[in-house]
């Protein structure tokens, strides 16, 4: 087994899978696969490693479900794909200027957006067959989060990301993931009620799997966003910096869920981990488009923006009708006149 690995994914990529689970066990099934029917029919395992390419696999959810199905309870999963990184990288015609630029766009068009538009992944699968399809890092461990696996480790070996995954639930079986560039999160509103915010995509798809293992990995930034977060897309900060993102949350305004000022929606993981008082006191309103940070020209900071918080809504209690109106002007003055941005 070991000389398998080694002459098909190198000495390197052995020495790695060799560091997660034992290759010789009869439990451990090697394969290079992108069919789950592969898969679907050996006996349950403790270890399943897979030495083809994620994106070579036509349906990749039912691929990783098939894995889940067949491993036993905290079994692992080891595989691998390339990223747009990598992919980028390998290619000699990246580092023709302009025409490289061009390609790598029309290569976006039809092996990235394609597979995800209804009608048009029918053409994308009739003449790939379902091979060569752009992935990022967020969206490969997302969708491995998404089927029931925990990340255990990822590491880049030859151009191409390997993921070690813990079978440690049953998969969510997402039928509706989020790809279009307008998306709806779950946040807590009013009385601690979920609502679906309306933004404009700033993340790679199946991003939202992957927010406890970001910040089990790196925390908090000083922006109070997580820190070093890879599923952030390259127009994602730009949007983010001038509020793009959040234009379409006056959706949410119309229907009367959230209010032009107000604490930010957020969900409920951040939720959890805001003091118990501030809790109480955020629940007794809506959340709003502008956070009373920007009103009151604080940091972004966690620590800033949960003071601006609490001091709004201290204030939206004791001066209910009037406490809006004076922190949109200020607002509006500090973004303007102050060039106050977003994080």
């Amino acid at each position: 087994m070991k000389n398998l690995i080694s002459s098909q994914a190198g000495s390197e990529v052995n020495e790695y899978v060799s560091s997660f689970v034992d290759t010789a066990d009869e439990q451990t099934f090697i394969v290079s696969t992108t069919t789950d029917f592969n898969i679907q029919s050996q006996d349950s395992k403790t270890a399943i490693i897979n030495l083809a390419k994620t994106n070579n696999i036509r349906r990749i959810n039912k691929f990783f479900e098939t894995v889940n199905a067949t491993l036993e309870q905290d079994g692992i999963y080891i595989g691998c794909g390339e990223t747009f990184h990598a992919r980028k990288q390998r290619k000699k015609i990246g580092k023709v200027p302009i025409i490289g630029s061009f390609y790598f766009m029309l290569e976006f068009v039809f092996l990235r957006m394609f597979p995800k538009v209804t009608g048009l992944k029918k053409i994308y699968f009739f003449v790939t067959k379902g091979r060569e399809r752009l992935l990022s890092k967020a969206e490969i461990l997302g969708r491995l989060v998404s089927c029931g696996f925990e990340i255990v480790d990822q590491r880049s070996i030859n151009g191409l990301l390997y993921f070690v995954g813990k079978k440690v639930k049953q998969p969510a079986f997402d039928m509706n993931p989020s790809y279009g560039l307008l998306f709806k999160m779950q946040r807590i509103g009013k009385h601690g009620k979920m609502i679906g915010v309306y933004k404009f995509r700033t993340m790679h798809p199946y991003a939202e799997y992957l927010h406890d293992y970001v910040l089990k990995q790196n925390g908090y930034a000083a922006s109070g966003k997580p820190a070093d977060d890879f599923r952030l897309t390259p127009w994602g900060k730009f949007f983010r910096k001038y509020w793009i993102d959040e234009m379409p949350q006056i959706v949410n305004v119309i229907k009367g869920e959230m209010k032009l000022v107000g604490i930010r929606p957020v969900g409920r993981r951040y939720f959890e981990d805001i003091t118990e008082d501030l809790q109480k006191l955020r629940i007794t309103q809506k959340p709003g488009c502008i956070p009373p940070y920007v009103a009151l020209n604080r940091r972004s900071d966690v620590e800033s923006v949960q003071e601006a918080e609490r001091h709004y809504l201290i204030e939206k209690i004791e001066k209910p009708h009037f406490t809006d109106t004076r922190y949109f002007v200020n607002a509006v003055y500090n973004i303007v006149v102050k060039k106050k941005r977003s994080a």
